[in-house]
């Protein structure tokens, strides 16, 4: 299926753009690019291939919109490898929310009725609230599946893989900028984009930050957000047989005192996600991600209910994963250097939308870039796409801890008051799904030529 033109006017483009990093943004940037203008492009990968670690990611209304804009080809791939409800009556279900702490210690809490009183009625697996999926309805792919599916919409060759990022020198306006990779190698661009995922690997992805806001400025470096999660994927049939039908094949949110725990499908429905969220005062390790036993699993979540406990007996060898963010950048953009995807709004996973505004970052900034004509004008249109996507973005950042405290019973103001809580989940999500991107595009391309206008 031919892709819908969202930019187009650069017919032969006098200037090339490097994407340093392989995930899901950068991919997307790729796609919009090669489809959609004429701009020679290379991606650079450290990796030997592209992969992104963990598992499922979801995708909502929001991505759904952002893939048709910029191919229809591209949801068509997500659709062929995502897990998207098809059982009667659950089509719109996003997640089940239900009381995740044993009935004893539901009641030794005491969860809150309307009025603020304690509820001695609640029980474990207690109903909070149902979210449901707007139109277009997405749903969860595991991240591999999805960057193999991309890659089949460009060029083999636009990718280089074994180059990790040593330095990048910015020659000043009009002049470029040049990678040095770490095997010695050199490559220079018009412009670069970073699109890097937020971990301790690779110190020159605090680097990047830094080069644009400056090391004193705290924004430069990632912050531990109070919670860290296990992370692990099941056979979809032991699922079944140990929690039921119900309870293994919908999305499931089990909130508790200080943690929650989702349940999806993975795998167009092979495999149960779960991912286990906890709180740290602190996060004493070097590395972000390490081993976990599950011994120390299960004693995080001493006191939670049947079907939770049960979950951690299925998950044979999880991981621990701390959660981190960036606080708000005040600029994605310098000179011929820009950020997207988690480069810049790393947040935690507790919206469900980082990777959806890392697709909207991709979809804005080629919509701009397609009215670039010129290599000088590439300033403005990373100026445009600043002035667009930083506001929305940084949103999400904030907005995604707020409902992780939310879920955590944490929430000043909601707490363990169902009643509350269940209010709370109804309209979080609308500004995030609501979004016409579209919308978007346009007024960045209307920016954009105001600026060169201008001459910015």
């Amino acid at each position: 299926m031919e892709s819908e033109q969202i930019g187009g006017e650069n017919k032969h483009a006098p200037f090339s753009i490097a994407i340093v990093g392989g995930g899901i943004g950068g991919l997307v940037l790729a796609v919009a690019l090669h489809r959609n203008t004429s701009i020679p492009i290379t991606i650079y990968e450290a990796a030997s291939k592209f992969g992104e670690i963990g598992a499922g990611v979801a995708f909502g209304p929001n991505a759904m919109r952002a893939f048709e804009h910029i191919s229809p080809a591209l949801r068509e791939r997500f659709e062929k490898r995502a897990t998207i409800k098809k059982r009667e009556g659950t089509e719109d279900v996003w997640f089940n929310h239900t009381v995740g702490m044993s009935g004893t210690v539901a009641r030794e809490k005491g969860f809150k009725s309307a009025l603020g009183d304690p509820n001695p009625n609640v029980k474990e697996g207690d109903f909070i609230y149902t979210s449901r999926q707007r139109e277009p309805r997405g749903g969860q792919i595991h991240r591999a599946a999805f960057l193999d599916e991309m890659v089949k919409l460009f060029p083999n060759d636009i990718a280089v893989f074994g180059k990790r990022l040593a330095s990048l020198t910015a020659h000043g306006t009009g002049k470029g900028v040049t990678l040095t990779f770490t095997d010695g190698t050199t490559a220079h661009h018009s412009a670069v984009f970073f699109e890097l995922t937020l971990d301790t690997t690779d110190g020159i992805k605090s680097r990047i930050r830094q080069l644009l806001l400056g090391p004193s400025n705290p924004a430069s470096h990632a912050v531990f957000t109070g919670k860290y999660c296990y992370r692990g994927l099941i056979p979809m049939d032991d699922a079944v047989s140990l929690l039921g039908e119900r309870h293994a094949r919908e999305n499931q949110n089990y909130s508790g005192y200080g943690g929650h725990v989702l349940t999806f499908p993975v795998e167009k429905g092979r495999s149960m996600n779960v991912v286990a969220f906890t709180s740290a005062k602190s996060w004493p390790h070097e590395d972000w991600v390490i081993k976990a036993t599950k011994e120390e699993m299960y004693a995080n979540f001493d006191g939670w209910s049947t079907h939770v406990r049960s979950i951690m007996k299925l998950m044979t060898k999880p991981d621990t994963w701390a959660l981190f963010n960036h606080l708000p950048a005040d600029t994605y953009t310098q000179g011929r250097v820009c950020i997207l995807g988690d480069a810049a709004h790393a947040s935690t996973p507790h919206q469900g939308s980082g990777a959806a505004m890392a697709v909207e970052d991709a979809c804005v900034m080629s919509g701009i870039l397609g009215q670039v004509k010129e290599e000088h004008e590439l300033e403005a249109a990373f100026k445009a796409y600043d002035v667009i996507r930083r506001p929305r973005s940084q949103r999400l950042v904030e907005d995604s801890r707020i409902n992780g405290l939310l879920y955590d019973l944490e929430l000043d103001g909601v707490g363990d008051n169902l009643e509350q809580l269940a209010q709370e989940l109804h309209v979080r999500r609308d500004w995030i799904w609501n979004k016409d991107i579209g919308e978007d595009v346009v007024e960045g391309m209307r920016l954009f030529a105001g600026m060169v206008h201008r001459k910015y």
